[in-house]
């Protein structure tokens, strides 16, 4: 249901829009639907959007905004990341509420994970 003035959808750059589908149907179990060969878009997953073909990717480093996955077992879910293509770019550290890490997903965009417990 979409709702006034509520954020709906979100778009993210990808260098290459098959391996970015690969790695979040493996990690992730997302499914896809294609808009020709530049655009895919995915739903039902906390939120709906899409990836659109580009040569730029998403860093906080270039003040991005950063998406944050919650998981209940962070170690079993970093171990997904990383045998489906990911990169720990910030091994999991505490923070008030729980830990986190953050990766990037094969077209170089930056993600985190948090959970309450560092297991």
């Amino acid at each position: 249901m979409n709702k006034h003035e509520k954020i709906n959808y979100v778009e993210f750059p990808s260098t290459n829009i098959e391996k970015t589908k690969q790695f979040f149907t493996q990690v992730f179990g997302w499914s896809f639907k294609d808009f020709g060969s530049e655009y895919i878009s995915f739903s039902d997953e906390g939120i709906n959007g899409g990836f659109y073909q580009s040569d730029l990717s998403s860093l906080t480093s270039n003040g991005a905004s950063l998406i944050v996955f919650y998981s209940k077992s962070i170690k079993a879910t970093q171990e997904k990341i990383e045998k489906a293509g990911g990169s720990i770019i910030k091994p999991t550290f505490s923070f008030p509420g729980g830990f986190r890490f953050h990766f990037l997903e094969p077209s170089g965009n930056e993600f985190a994970v948090w959970s309450e417990k560092n297991a």
